[in-house]
């Protein structure tokens, strides 16, 4: 099997544990140096340790307690970087169908999640995870 393949599979697999809520195995993919950056200028934006991560996840679950449901539309691979288009959907605790659109892009080292990177419509991020709310005004904002 070639890496890409690998590293496809890799992702596919860290998508189910998404879609199972399977926090211990999330964090499991990541390397102990591992971390998330999602980007924007969002609540939930920044660059997360795999500490952090751990700590977090959890969360998610408890603002979709019937689930979030992420779905891979294509996927592009080359060495060690796999490039996902991606889509979400799931009720929100506040009553709100959430739904956005995604690219995600998986770094891996030696069959370890060393770095995924998260864009995202910011916008539905803050209207419904953050109900409303936006960081505060700061230097280069």
């Amino acid at each position: 099997m070639s890496i890409e393949a690998r590293n496809k599979q890799l992702v596919r697999d860290f998508f189910a544990l998404l879609n199972r809520g399977d926090v211990a195995g999330i964090v499991a993919a990541y390397a102990p140096d591992g971390r998330l950056r999602t980007m924007g200028r969002t609540l939930i934006s920044g660059t997360f340790t795999r500490a952090q991560i751990e700590a977090a996840a959890g969360g998610i679950y408890q603002a979709f307690p019937q689930g979030l449901r992420f779905a891979i539309d294509a996927m592009t691979a080359e060495g060690e970087r796999v490039a996902v288009e991606a889509h979400s959907h799931g009720p929100h605790v506040s009553g709100v169908t959430y739904s956005n659109e995604y690219h995600f892009l998986f770094v891996f080292r030696d069959g370890q999640l060393l770095e995924l990177r998260e864009y995202m419509d910011t916008e539905r991020v803050t209207d419904i995870l953050c109900g409303g709310a936006r960081p505060p005004a700061g230097p280069g904002a």
